[in-house]
């Protein structure tokens, strides 16, 4: 049977996990994907929207993100939440859709988001041995039978090394993206 503290550590560790590759889905490869600009914030209707709430993002290719607002009257704001937002891109309206060409990557650039990869890992990393301190901090707190205990800390440290290897792993998974032209 499952520890409740290990239960939790799981949950949080899969949390950081997540968080990271979700991170990581943010780091363009030069390959176009519509998280790329979904979080652009729009101004619709007297607020401000992520721009996925007000438009239907595409890629047609791989160099070509394509956005089609559900109402036309926010053409002009979405191609200034765009410019605003500040990502490189050239968003150029074209009738009813906004077409964004994404340019050619330089090595440098590149070598720059592996560089932003490999933070945004160690952040995960540091974060799910956070969660392992505190899993661990708990069970002694919670003083178990010495069994129970080594058992728990065993298990915890089990969970940990898989996080951390399942950010690792996806971590060269987008360095081979990033660096493959």
């Amino acid at each position: 049977m499952s520890h409740p503290i290990l239960t939790d550590a799981q949950a949080k560790m899969k949390k950081a996990v997540d968080y990271t590759l979700h991170e990581f889905s943010s780091i363009h490869t030069g390959k176009a994907t519509p998280a790329m600009v979904e979080g652009v914030m729009v101004e619709a209707y007297g607020s401000m929207t992520p721009l996925k709430q007000c438009a239907a993002i595409s890629t047609p290719d791989a160099r070509l993100i394509q956005i089609q607002p559900w109402d036309t009257t926010l053409t002009k704001s979405i191609l200034k939440g765009i410019q605003e937002a500040n990502l490189g891109f050239n968003p150029i309206p074209d009738g009813k859709v906004i077409r964004i060409p994404l340019p050619e990557m330089s090595r440098e650039r590149r070598q720059e988001f592996v560089k932003t990869a490999h933070r945004l890992a160690e952040e995960g990393r540091v974060h799910v041995r956070n969660v392992r301190r505190d899993a661990l901090e708990t069970a002694k707190k919670a003083k178990l039978p010495e069994d129970e205990s080594k058992r728990l800390d065993k298990d915890v440290q089990v969970i940990t090394d898989a996080a951390i290897k399942s950010i690792g792993d996806h971590l060269a998974h987008k360095e081979k993206d990033l660096l493959t032209v």
